[in-house]
């Protein structure tokens, strides 16, 4: 898989070029009216649900902006905070307070991507993204995502690898 250069790179692509990861990027209008980026993202892709997966922040902490980690998950699927709470070694988490996030991720809501974050956080990508020859993530901004391989993701990322959906 080639790299496609777009006019206008993120630090999500920035970060995969400086690793050397391969990935296509795809760039599709957003809407301010759709209900969810995440299947907004599939239909205007043409791909399924079960392959573009959505960049989630989370938190372990006693609040829901501290202790902030990442869940990569199909956007046909719901995140199971406690398979990702256990998967990060608590019984349980929380979604992240949005303005914690955006400041975490260096990203906006919708366009938050697992690659190239202003700070490092513990990321977990579902495993059913193993299934599949190439993922669709977020690239950093609405409208714009990134056809990468699983492998690839979890490796820029430093992902761990667990089943985080319900």
């Amino acid at each position: 898989m080639g790299k496609k250069k777009q006019v206008a790179s993120t630090p999500a692509t920035a970060a995969l070029d400086a690793a050397g990861i391969s990935y296509v990027a795809h760039s599709y209008t957003h809407s301010d009216s759709a209900e969810s980026y995440g299947a907004e993202a599939a239909q205007q892709l043409g791909v399924s649900g079960d392959r573009v997966f959505k960049t989630l922040m989370v938190s372990t902490g006693s609040t829901a902006a501290e202790d902030l980690a990442v869940a990569v998950v199909p956007v046909a699927a719901m995140l199971d905070l406690k398979a990702i709470g256990m998967a990060l070694g608590k019984k349980k988490a929380q979604m992240a307070d949005k303005a914690a996030a955006q400041r975490r991720s260096g990203y906006v809501l919708g366009g938050i991507s697992p690659f190239g974050q202003r700070q490092h956080s513990r990321t977990v990508i579902d495993s059913s993204a193993q299934q599949f020859e190439t993922v669709f993530i977020s690239g950093g901004r609405r409208g714009f995502s990134l056809e990468i391989a699983p492998q690839d993701a979890a490796q820029a990322t430093e992902a761990l690898w667990a089943a985080i959906t319900s």
